[in-house]
């Protein structure tokens, strides 16, 4: 009887390490697809962000690689902090990163320039 609970302990903690590693997977894999289709469709529509100037362009084009290499930054930070593994908040991180740099693209792609 004592065997059987501990086998039945170790399936547990197999099945919460394994949730553990695929949910930042599906997590992220979700919200790397949402953006790629996202541009795909803004593409086929002509829709995507274009300025005027040269630099603005640049920043516009950036917005997104350098939301990941923030949301690394922060995940690395906090991987220091707290008792999560770091590939987890790397992971998390430059996701989210992503997202937001998606939606400051969008938000910046659909503003005017202003000339001064």
């Amino acid at each position: 009887m004592l065997g059987d609970t501990m086998k039945g302990d170790d399936s547990m903690e197999l099945f919460t390490e394994l949730v553990g590693i695929v949910l930042p997977i599906a997590i992220i894999g979700g919200i790397m697809v949402f953006v790629i289709k996202r541009l795909e469709h803004k593409h086929r529509q002509g829709k995507l962000g274009k300025k005027n100037s040269k630099d603005a362009q640049i920043l516009l084009d950036s917005l997104m690689p350098l939301g990941m290499l923030f949301g690394c930054l922060i995940g690395l930070i906090l991987s220091m902090f707290f008792s999560i593994s770091l590939l987890s908040t790397l992971s998390f991180g430059s996701g989210l990163g992503l997202l937001l740099g998606y939606f400051s693209y969008v938000i910046y792609g659909n503003k005017e320039e202003s000339y001064s």
